[in-house]
């Protein structure tokens, strides 16, 4: 008998969309793969932002406990979700292809950002979002929106908000992009590490599951990502820190990576911006390229917009 192997997954539809995903690309491989559905702290705290009950963090513990515990082999997260540093016996087997990165401006009257009125009132829990949207107009209103996608879509059209921000790939993974109003260029908006990827976690050891894994895995995607997730933890990243990086591939097959820093208590102060460039071929080369940019931002004052973090 073939052994069968356990997806543990947030019980959103956006999350299961995800596992889904997943489970078909293993059983295209010939594995018999089923789903285990589970609620996080992260999804029943809605009433606070994620930087004051712990961080993204949230989103992953309880996934963690069931691979531990062996409930489940492997968890399927959007890779922004995950903390720049994982626990002690657990690793980063896999991340997928990218879907969009962009961020995404959705409102059932308002055309554009620019279209907005003079202090219209704009949703969004992420503190790099705010820091750049006070930077693109200062004028706005910035309320928390907490909770899943298809949640932050309803308390939208039920009025609380003119617009709220999120990120594209979501929305098309669920056959909703025609909810999009305006699609925020990458250099207007800068994204956070790893927007738009998957990314699988599994216990350390298991070999097996991490060659079936490697199979899935999208080189390209999974350097960018490295780059931008280590300037993050070169950083001592948590969601305190209104910080965004992303990095593209250019036509001659160097890896740039764009990066911003918002201050976290004051998000009307300019923001910090800086980037590098170079020939990555390996993950400890991306990792380099990351910590590049980092430093890039401590010369331009990220610790004294850090201190209060």
């Amino acid at each position: 008998m073939n052994q069968e192997f356990v997806i543990a997954t947030r019980e959103s539809r956006l999350a299961l969309w995800q596992a889904e995903h997943v489970q078909a690309l293993l059983q295209a491989r010939g594995l018999e793969v089923r789903l285990l559905g589970m609620t996080t702290r992260g999804d029943q705290i809605l009433d606070r932002t994620l930087s004051k009950v712990g961080g993204k963090g949230l989103f992953v513990k309880e996934l963690e406990t069931a691979l531990e515990d062996g409930r489940a082999q492997l968890a399927v997260h959007s890779l922004k979700d995950v903390p720049m540093e994982l626990p002690e016996g657990f690793v980063l087997a896999a991340v997928l292809e990218r879907e969009d990165p962009r961020d995404a401006l959705v409102s059932p009257t308002y055309g554009t950002l620019s279209a907005l009125p003079q202090g219209a009132c704009v949703g969004t829990s992420s503190l790099r979002r705010v820091t750049q949207l006070m930077n693109l107009r200062p004028d706005l209103r910035i309320e928390p929106l907490r909770g899943n996608l298809d949640t932050r879509l309803r308390k939208l059209d039920e009025g609380q908000y003119d617009a709220i921000v999120l990120a594209a790939a979501g929305l098309k993974r669920l056959n909703l992009a025609d909810r999009i109003s305006q699609y925020f260029g990458v250099d207007a908006m800068i994204p956070c590490a790893g927007q738009g990827a998957l990314g699988i976690e599994i216990r350390a050891g298991q070999a097996s599951l991490a060659d079936h894994l490697e199979a899935l895995a999208h080189r390209p995607t999974w350097l960018a990502a490295a780059a931008e997730r280590a300037v993050s933890r070169e950083l001592g990243g948590s969601c305190s820190m209104p910080l965004a990086a992303h990095a593209v591939w250019t036509a001659d097959g160097e890896l740039t990576l764009s990066v911003a820093l918002g201050h976290p208590i004051e998000p009307e102060r300019a923001l910090l911006r800086a980037g590098a460039q170079a020939t990555v071929a390996d993950l400890g080369a991306a990792e380099a390229l990351g910590i590049s940019a980092a430093s890039a931002l401590r010369e331009l004052g990220a610790v004294e917009y850090l201190k209060d973090v």
